[in-house]
């Protein structure tokens, strides 16, 4: 069944919307949960509870891409179950590497004019990769949005640890600069 059919269930209420999504994107849901939690059993939680959100949130809204519209609910929730789990404690991982790295160019905090430019400051990002050549915008993505380890991009790419440690530095300066230079920081 195609996407297009896919929504259409959903926006008609009807419950084979699920049943469809679950078989076309499981395994997507799955790999990009796991590789952000690094637990089956919360993979598998956390894409039931994608599930719910997708029937939770068509209707009213209407993905025109649903794959990335499913990735972005999938890693939404797994990310709010990460902050949840090391809200006592500090843990490691990658996860928390990745996001301690992209610290330095993304201001923390939460105030009210934060969240008014996140929109903003998450255009202006996308543009960003949109400028950049592959594969720096591919080994950043899978950095920060797929929380892949060095070693896995260093693989996944032919490049050694040392050179996706350097490349992925080099763009991370690149972004604080444009950043700054836009008075998004």
């Amino acid at each position: 069944m195609e996407d297009a059919d896919i929504i259409k269930l959903y926006l008609q209420r009807n419950e084979q919307a699920l049943a469809e999504t679950e078989a076309r994107y499981r395994g997507y849901c799955t790999g990009i949960a796991r590789r952000i939690l690094g637990n089956e059993q919360d993979a598998a939680e956390v894409v039931n509870e994608t599930y719910l959100a997708l029937w939770q949130s068509i209707p009213p809204n209407e993905p025109q891409t649903l794959p990335a519209y499913i990735g972005r609910i999938t890693r939404t929730l797994c990310l709010k179950r990460l902050r949840s789990a090391y809200a006592a404690k500090r843990g490691g991982g990658e996860q928390a590497a990745a996001l301690d790295e992209l610290s330095e160019c993304i201001r923390s905090g939460q105030d009210v004019e934060q969240e008014l430019d996140a929109k903003e400051l998450a255009a202006r990002i996308n543009r960003f990769l949109r400028e950049m050549p592959d594969p720096e915008r591919s080994m950043f993505v899978c950095r920060y949005w797929y929380f892949d380890s060095i070693a896995e991009i260093a693989e996944q790419f032919g490049f050694s640890q040392s050179k996706v440690k350097s490349a992925l530095f080099r763009i991370r300066k690149k972004l604080h600069q444009m950043l700054r230079e836009e008075n998004l920081l």
